[in-house]
């Protein structure tokens, strides 16, 4: 019985690659993480303060999920794939997080980026996801394999 969940939030596909070569690696099933509004290039210019990243990140608007896990329940270990954002996870991460009782599960917080670090992520989602257990993952880039996300996980 497979109990690995791989859930990513990408946008630029590298988040997505990334899961699933994690989802081959752990045997996991694989999910997407898609909001109610899907994010457009202006959305994501974070050099504009009034781009809905900027504004998300300084907890002025909440992006909702439109996707949905259809039996949290049989999953013992999710895996997080998102791009890091500002040292944190996407919101939309935390409404992912806030959508299930996942109590007694281990998350395991893995990100994208080409080069900043997870800095404040884990505290942040934490609150979103009370009585989980969270492990501090590893950094993918575009050109990991999946022998390199193996080797990283030390799995």
């Amino acid at each position: 019985m497979v109990n690995n969940l791989v859930a990513y939030f990408s946008c630029t596909g590298t988040s997505k690659n990334a899961a699933i070569k994690l989802a081959n690696v752990v045997d996991g099933d694989l999910f997407e993480i898609l909001p109610e509004t899907p994010y457009s290039s202006d959305d994501l210019n974070y050099r504009n303060s009034e781009s809905r990243n900027v504004k998300e990140r300084d907890g002025k608007e909440i992006p909702k999920v439109s996707t949905k896990v259809n039996d949290i329940n049989q999953y013992d270990t999710v895996y997080l794939v998102f791009p890091i954002w500002w040292y944190v996870a996407p919101k939309i991460i935390n409404s992912f997080l806030e959508e299930y009782d996942l109590s007694g599960k281990r998350i395991v917080v893995s990100y994208t980026s080409g080069g900043s670090s997870l800095g404040n992520t884990i505290p942040e989602l934490e609150p979103s996801a009370p009585g989980a257990e969270f492990i501090s993952g590893v950094r993918f880039t575009s050109s990991d394999s999946e022998v390199d996300i193996k080797s990283k996980l030390n799995l």
